[in-house]
């Protein structure tokens, strides 16, 4: 049989050890969020008894449910940014930004780019296990979810590249045990120029020179100071410090990545995860799991509206355990669940590396919503903020991905707002032949505006075909 094989009980308890050092982590870090010093942190500072409450693991639950709901095809950005609106009360930061954003009608990604001065920040990369977790030894299916989960209130900015690093170091070590290998691997799926890999280079650097984990640290803190503080990049980076310095040793490495100060319960929470995925349930000492024990305490999501919600680590683990089969069978992958022993002999076909998904990922523009018509895909891209003024043209560019095995004639037709014009005309014929992907550009200019915001239609229509496409289009009117 091609690809790898995990035995069943190992790979939950490896499962069961991501949640539960997700726990550790942010009930450790919890207490010191928001410090900019330089902390000194050796052990829990909380009573023992229960987990604190953390939204890092909270929105992954809604995740769950998502999966539960849809199935893992069914997993996009405005599918995820529905069950914001729903499940997901807080108005923190990007989590609000983005539901406003939504609520006035952009979707993602635009929901998370426009007029958000939180998309660098953490919001996204700290709820990547769950993708992980979903696609253990397959880290291009965890970043293609990650994706569609950062760009809700990310859009394309250093959030979701954030997400894309965690996403795939965490997949990947299901399979590989190697701190700096999983690191390589992880920094394979983000571009090179990147905020987020330049921190986290910044800290090999300082490793490798022999420096102390507090200089480390003000390399990063250096570099960042244009992005601020609650940044993807830094934080990261905090994650990295941990690791690297810790030795292997959990504890160690969860109270140096807290001591670094800023986002600590997210970067304790994170670095917590990757550890139990690496150790297991049964490789975290007693001395971090047996204060916290089994529960989960939430405090950003919406319980009353959301039933079967797990109540415990293990009620977790399980749901988890139920989705990873119909996940692997979707996506193909070669990793195969049995009661054998676990096989990762053939774990070069898992081609870790790789970074064509990634740079596929990386391609696409911020600003750029993709619809999917069953025989043609079309991708329309606002390319820039889609704010609007009388009189003045707007640029917009139209995907058009022939999906089917033959050609086609597509119609493309407007419908506007009195007064607004579009060039070159109110209706388009484009052909696309077989495997064809084809670009149009198309001028919008807006007539006298004395609404807020106004939506625009565009239908797609393939003449034999019965699915006609309508894509609305939001624009707001630009304050004077």
């Amino acid at each position: 049989m091609p690809g790898i094989t995990f035995n069943r009980e190992e790979l939950r308890d490896k499962i069961y050890g991501c949640w539960l050092g997700k726990n550790i982590g942010g009930t450790l870090g919890g207490p010191y969020e928001g410090r900019r010093d330089l902390l000194d942190v050796t052990g829990y500072s909380t009573p023992a008894g229960a987990p604190l409450p953390n939204d890092d693991l909270d929105l992954q639950l809604i995740w769950l449910k998502v999966v539960q709901d849809r199935g893992p095809l069914g997993i996009t950005s405005s599918v995820l940014g529905e069950y914001w609106l729903n499940f997901i009360p807080p108005p923190w930061n990007e989590y609000g930004i983005n539901k406003s954003n939504q609520r006035a009608g952009l979707v993602p990604p635009l929901s998370g780019m426009y007029n958000n001065p939180w998309k660098h920040s953490n919001g996204a990369w700290i709820r990547s296990e769950i993708w992980a977790c979903l696609a253990p030894g397959c880290p291009d299916v965890a970043i293609r979810f990650a994706y569609e989960d950062s760009s809700v209130d990310h859009g394309g900015a250093e959030g979701m590249f954030a997400e894309l690093f965690t996403a795939a170091v965490q997949s990947a070590a299901f399979v590989v045990s190697d701190r700096d290998e999983l690191i390589r691997i992880g920094l394979s799926k983000i571009p090179e120029e990147c905020r987020v890999s330049r921190s986290i280079r910044i800290v090999l650097d300082a490793h490798a020179e022999g420096a102390s984990w507090q200089e480390a640290r003000e390399r990063v803190v250096a570099d960042s100071q244009d992005l601020g503080w609650f940044m993807a990049p830094a934080n990261v980076a905090f994650v990295i410090i941990g690791w690297m310095y810790g030795e292997g040793d959990f504890g160690r490495s969860i109270c140096i990545a807290t001591s670094c100060g800023d986002d600590t319960d997210c970067t304790a929470a994170t670095l917590g995860a990757t550890l139990g995925i690496l150790l297991g349930k049964e490789g975290i000492p007693t001395k971090w799991a047996e204060p916290l024990g089994d529960r989960i305490v939430t405090i950003a999501i919406d319980r009353g509206s959301f039933w079967g919600c797990p109540n415990t680590l293990g009620q977790l683990t399980d749901q988890v355990m139920d989705q990873i089969v119909p996940t692997l069978t979707a996506f193909r992958c070669p990793v195969h669940i049995s009661d054998d022993p676990t096989d990762l002999t053939r774990s070069a076909d898992l081609r870790l590396k790789d970074d064509a998904k990634a740079r596929e990922i990386w391609g696409r523009s911020s600003y750029a919503v993709i619809h999917d018509f069953v025989h043609t895909g079309v991708t329309v891209d606002y390319m820039q903020d889609p704010v609007v003024q009388s009189g003045i043209p707007f640029n917009l560019e139209v995907e058009l991905k022939n999906q089917m095995p033959d050609h086609r004639h597509l119609d493309l037709i407007w419908h506007l707002p009195d007064g607004w014009t579009i060039a070159p005309g109110q209706r388009t014929r484009a052909a696309i032949l077989q495997d064809q992907t084809r670009h149009l550009r198309f001028e919008l200019t807006p007539g006298t505006l004395t609404e807020a915001s106004y939506r625009c239609i565009l239908e797609v229509v393939a003449p034999g075909r019965p699915t006609v496409g309508l894509i609305p289009l939001l624009f707001l009117n630009s304050p004077m």
